[in-house]
């Protein structure tokens, strides 16, 4: 009895053995370094594969440095990822397919992609949800009710986010909702050494 209680164990141990480094693998974290401070956001890459792959394509190549947060709504979200601060719009790769129904909702310091009224619009831009913002969230294939996807949420630096949510904003030619004073993105980088919390 004892002899099948040791191999029962090892047999367990060995099936532990061979799960712990896919299951215990962290999900990307990458830091938002800003000239109000920073934040950190965790992906989701086994919820919205293709987006968080898009959206990564954009960090490793540099693209986010000296872009800014060019619409900032207080109690709704603050967007970025697509203008320098001349807001002159930077030029992007091929939009890719919304991954909206993937279980995830535009709830309080998520992250998602931004869009045209197209659902399979998105390039590089995103936003940071400042609230649970239910109507943004998928309900169903119809183009106007895919909303938009979620790919990660906010870990830390949660209060820097608010204080740019509630930055004064005005108009700038058509652009509505603009910080009067520029909010930097200086960089966008992977954390090398993220780890499950």
């Amino acid at each position: 009895m004892r002899k099948f209680y040791a191999v029962a164990i090892l047999a367990v141990s060995a099936t532990l053995a061979l799960l712990s480094a896919p299951a215990m693998a962290a999900n990307p974290q990458v830091t938002f370094e800003t000239n109000r401070g920073n934040f950190v956001v965790e992906l989701y890459p086994e919820k919205a594969p293709k987006t968080v792959a898009n959206f990564l394509k954009y960090v490793n190549s540099g693209f986010y440095k000296e872009t800014i947060f060019h619409r900032v709504i207080n109690r709704f979200m603050i967007q970025g990822g697509g203008f320098n601060a001349d807001m002159s719009e930077k030029q992007t790769l091929a939009p890719i397919s919304n991954e909206a129904d993937n279980g995830l909702k535009n709830e309080i310091g998520t992250i998602a992609m931004a869009r045209t009224n197209d659902p399979d619009s998105a390039t590089a831009q995103f936003f940071i949800n400042l609230e649970n913002n239910v109507p943004l969230n998928y309900q169903g294939p119809d183009p106007e009710l895919i909303g938009y996807c979620v790919f990660g949420r906010v870990l830390k630096g949660m209060d820097v986010v608010r204080e740019i949510g509630i930055t004064p904003t005005i108009n700038v030619g058509p652009y509505y909702d603009v910080p009067k004073s520029a909010i930097l993105i200086h960089q966008v980088k992977i954390n090398t050494n993220a780890t499950n919390n």
